[in-house]
């Protein structure tokens, strides 16, 4: 299977494989499988024979599950349920909506609510979401137990679409590993996980692309062992009345955020967790958000509007 450059530009804002270009591959002897996921695709890079049949299969049960319990988007998901309910009693869960959540409200806390999945009916009143009912809240009227969660008020509803699709990848890597797998890089709708090295032995390149109307790349990194999720309106985003309406709400004003960034590059151990980072990161805003990335120790790369960059101490390291 040939990719082309274009083939490797995963989305506006999101990452791409910079090192997996057709002759490279042809010479390294790398292997390439891609299938879709979540209306996107997924690519997979190797640096050794692939088992294609199983990992498709693998990958398809994986993306089938996280999509019925947790999209927002399905009536009959768990979470739909789940916010349909006029209860504030315990309602099952499975183990894996309720570590979904569990690391949605962990990283809320972590972030002083940046991060805040009660806004479902915000992202649904700007256009972005099909949560409609209820009213916003804060995350600590959500609490999950084993095997359960509950809210405080019956019309409060949970939106984990943030997040999941972090976990799906998590999932997808555990996947590879299982199968034996040590050197490979895995994308998910513009969220990537890299272990091992290339078949030249080097470190595998992540590229960044550049969130800007004239397109490219941003910058390079080296990943072992870590993921990247990247945040910004490019994609998800809309113009009216001579204002640029994103998908990421700021908690503070309960709108969409406002600020001079372009993107938020996070890179963390999980896919979940950088997910999760990488959207807060972007409703602080270009000031806030690397002031407190700074403080947190939060690996992560600031792209603003006019170009400019600020890259984290631990980030910096990765640049290449």
């Amino acid at each position: 299977m040939k990719l082309s450059r274009r083939d490797l530009m995963l989305f506006a804002g999101g990452a791409v494989l910079a090192g997996a270009l057709p002759a490279e591959a042809a010479e390294a002897g790398q292997r390439v499988l891609r299938g879709p996921a979540f209306g996107a695709s997924w690519t997979l890079v190797a640096a050794v024979p692939l088992d294609a049949g199983a990992i498709r299969s693998a990958f398809a049960a994986v993306i089938a599950s996280v999509d019925g319990a947790m999209s927002p988007f399905r009536a009959d998901s768990e979470l739909s349920r789940f916010n349909r309910a006029a209860t504030t009693g315990w309602q099952a869960l499975s183990a894996a909506s309720c570590a979904v959540a569990a690391e949605g409200l962990r990283v809320a806390a972590l972030t002083d609510g940046a991060f805040n999945p009660t806004l479902g009916p915000l992202v649904g009143r700007y256009g972005f979401g099909p949560i409609r009912q209820g009213r916003a809240g804060r995350p600590s009227e959500i609490e999950v137990a084993d095997g359960a969660a509950r809210k405080a008020r019956p019309d409060l509803s949970l939106d984990l679409c943030g997040i999941a699709k972090g976990h799906a990848l998590d999932r997808m890597v555990a996947v590879c590993r299982a199968r034996g797998m040590t050197d490979f890089v895995l994308e998910l709708g513009g969220e990537v996980f890299a272990i091992g090295r290339h078949p030249s032995g080097r470190r595998w390149r992540i590229g960044i692309e550049r969130p800007l109307p004239q397109g490219g790349l941003q910058r390079a990194v080296a990943l072992d062992g870590m993921s990247l999720a990247t945040s910004g309106d490019a994609v998800n985003g809309y113009a009216y009345g001579g204002r640029r309406y994103g998908h990421i709400i700021d908690p503070a004003t309960g709108a969409p955020a406002r600020s001079a960034l372009a993107s938020v590059t996070v890179a963390a151990e999980t896919a979940m967790t950088a997910d999760a980072l990488a959207t807060a990161l972007y409703g602080m805003g270009a000031r806030r958000g690397p002031e407190f990335a700074r403080r947190a120790a939060i690996e992560a790369l600031f792209v603003m509007d006019d170009a400019r960059e600020v890259a984290t101490a631990g980030f910096q390291a990765r640049l290449l």
